[in-house]
């Protein structure tokens, strides 16, 4: 159609937040009822990405290309049967997240905002980019709004948790950055030629020994993302202080774009390293599992718990990833689009209590079901969706990963069990605890059910667990071709090699002789060009 939808998909929240500048901050309700009226359509605009993408081809579409500073630096975009449903993640939640700080977020309405809009664009853009350079400037983007979101509107200890995110974040970055060039370097000098395409990589086959050190770079910064153990430190402390929209996408998708990087970069890319680092890899996703969900049992805020809840089942959407084959990655992708439901969900509902309580305290509540029926049943909803209970998303999620684990060890997958029956002990154990026994504080007489806005951002939610766990064929058959052919990338064979000082070889079937014939005029070509 000649329309550049990815591209309006990506920058309209962007565009939204630079038209607050046009808006008197003393309107709070018309910034309030634009940046939800932005996201919706937002929204709407990224359902025609689902109904026109092509589920039976693994090349990226809705490509758009346009030349941007030159060397290989384009704008480069498009999408993938595995970045398809992360876009649609994020701006599912994007509308629910404005809607749910309709009233906590009094002060600063404005700014608050044009953050929320822009943290939009920035995480977007890292899904949908296919330039290596692209997607760091998107991957670097989106820590500015992110850090400006919890210093500003986070709790008590914000100043602490957002340097240590930023910190924790900006090390892991830098050195895939440096990776990054070197991966450039080694394509330049190699086929002549600038480019700093994913999918051109992608025909590539790297020395062994140079994969190592890159592999290391870019998963350093990816498991930091994740984050696994024992880089998940930042990750609690960012969650508690976190205002509730910041703690649902960060956990709704921030957590995703690691697990993304090493689907969309680290494994392909580097296939050899990938395979010698697997096992380590693999043992410390498990370890990340039962140790987060321990955690969360000791919890005595919820917030917290639901952020070592997060750690625990990033872990087993890792332990997945690492399985490579093709149950344990569907299951992966489709257990990262669960895990951003229903914890986001659960953290929507922990805010909607300290809305009518300020206070996070599991000892603080009691009896709660009995003021609040109708927002007990939802709780409970998402809950249920986060243990895994059959007829409800997380189900569908965790029995592929759970499958395609036990294909590649079956001692991994009766450990990673521990993740579904811990998440029952500490999730029921907290709703026992807070929806259920003794009403001792009269505080909670005053609870007033939920309003329609409350309901108006829960309800979709729920419907959508529903429907994703009786109905996964939708998702699932629009991811199949991208992730064999991801699997075909990481399987592949090196048939070429030049010589043992080789840093890279071009993997189709072209000779020395023409590549040495036409690196001079392909790089003289391009400079022309550039």
């Amino acid at each position: 159609m000649n329309i550049p939808l990815l591209s309006i998909v990506t920058f309209l929240p962007a565009a939204g937040a630079l038209l607050f500048i046009f808006i008197n901050r003393k309107q709070e309700n018309l910034i309030r009822y634009t940046a939800l009226f932005i996201s919706i359509i937002n929204f709407i605009l990224s359902l025609f990405l689902y109904f026109n993408f092509n589920g039976q081809t693994a090349e990226p579409q809705f490509v758009e290309k346009a030349r941007w500073i030159g060397y290989g630096i384009h704008y480069h975009i498009g999408i993938d049967g595995i970045s398809l449903f992360l876009v649609l993640l994020t701006t599912f939640l994007m509308p629910i997240v404005i809607l749910s700080s309709w009233n906590s977020v009094k002060d600063k309405v404005k700014e608050y905002h044009i953050f929320m809009l822009l943290l939009g664009t920035g995480i977007i853009g890292v899904f949908v980019s296919l330039n290596l350079f692209l997607f760091y400037v998107f991957w670097e983007a989106m820590l500015i709004p992110m850090y400006f979101l919890i210093g500003i509107w986070g709790g008590k200890r914000k100043i602490y948790a957002t340097l240590k995110f930023v910190i924790f974040t900006m090390f892991g970055s830098l050195l895939m950055l440096v990776a990054i060039f070197v991966l450039y370097s080694i394509f330049y000098k190699t086929a002549g030629t600038y480019s700093l395409n994913i999918f051109d990589y992608y025909q590539l086959v790297l020395n062994p020994n140079i994969q190592i050190w890159l592999f290391l770079a870019f998963g350093l910064a990816f498991a930091i993302k994740v984050p696994m153990f024992p880089f998940h430190t930042w990750l609690p402390d960012a969650h508690v202080e976190a205002p509730t929209a910041g703690s649902v996408i960060l956990a709704g998708v921030l957590l995703k774009m690691g697990a993304y990087g090493f689907l969309r970069f680290a494994l392909p890319l580097f296939p050899d390293a990938a395979k010698k680092f697997i096992p380590y890899l693999a043992v410390l996703s498990l370890i990340g599992i039962i140790y987060g969900a321990l955690m969360a049992l000791i919890q005595k805020d919820m917030k917290s718990l639901v952020a070592y809840s997060s750690v625990s089942h990033m872990g087993l959407i890792m332990l997945a990833v690492f399985a490579l084959n093709m149950e344990s990655l569907e299951g992966a992708v489709y257990q990262m689009l669960n895990h951003g439901l229903s914890t986001g969900a659960l953290f929507l509902c922990v805010g909607i209590l300290y809305e009518r309580a300020h206070t996070r305290l599991i000892k603080d509540y009691g009896g709660v079901s009995r003021q609040m029926p109708v927002f007990a049943a939802l709780f409970l909803i998402c809950m249920l969706s986060s243990v895994g209970l059959p007829g409800l998303n997380g189900f569908v999620g965790e029995i592929l990963c759970l499958f395609g684990i036990f294909q590649s060890s079956k001692l991994l997958a009766i450990l990673g069990v521990s993740t579904i029956i811990l998440a029952a002990a500490y999730l029921l154990w907290m709703y026992q605890r807070v929806m259920q026994g003794p009403l001792e504080n009269k505080k909670i007489l005053n609870f007033k059910d939920l309003s329609l806005r409350e309901i108006g951002f829960l309800v979709p939610i729920v419907l959508l667990m529903f429907f994703m766990g009786i109905f996964p064929k939708p998702f699932l058959r629009k991811m199949d071709a991208s992730i064999e052919h991801l699997l075909k990338q990481v399987h592949r064979a090196e048939t070429y090699v030049v010589d043992k000082e080789a840093y890279i070889k071009p993997s189709l079937k072209i000779s020395e002789i023409d590549i040495n014939q036409n690196t001079k005029e392909n790089r003289t070509e391009t400079e022309d060009n550039e």
